[in-house]
């Protein structure tokens, strides 16, 4: 079993990646860490730079945790690809940051942790940035 975190370049993502690697120490498993764009990434804030995943990766293995990275560009949201791997593999819990939103902002723009805690079938562990 893994416990996936999905993380984006922010103190949100940081408090995400925290909260994981917490939950897999406890858990005795290995962390791994999904960064997704649907192809825009060049202007997408969410989309880490190779010198960001790398740093984490860093800071996992000085962390004694076993970990993988996987960034994903293929047109598709965040929540569907967090979806996709959870369906695919042996997930145990999956760890996003949440942030608060408008009514109308959920609206607009949908709520991708909304979509995440709807969909996959293992518990998920939202948290807010500190």
């Amino acid at each position: 079993m893994t416990v996936l975190v999905g993380y984006v370049p922010s103190p949100l993502g940081e408090a995400a990646l925290r909260a994981a690697v917490e939950q897999a120490r406890f858990r005795d498993e290995p962390v791994l860490v999904v960064n997704t764009s649907r192809g825009d990434a060049y202007v997408d804030p969410r989309f880490a730079q190779e010198a960001e995943l790398d740093r984490v990766s860093r800071e996992l293995t000085a962390a004694g945790v076993p970990h993988s990275v996987r960034q994903l560009v293929r047109g598709r949201d965040a929540a569907e690809e967090i979806v996709e791997i959870v369906e695919a593999e042996e997930i145990s819990l999956v760890v996003i940051g949440v942030r608060h939103r408008t009514a109308v902002g959920k609206l607009i723009m949908g709520s991708a942790a909304q979509e995440i805690l709807l969909r996959v079938p293992c518990p998920v562990l939202a948290v807010k940035a500190d």
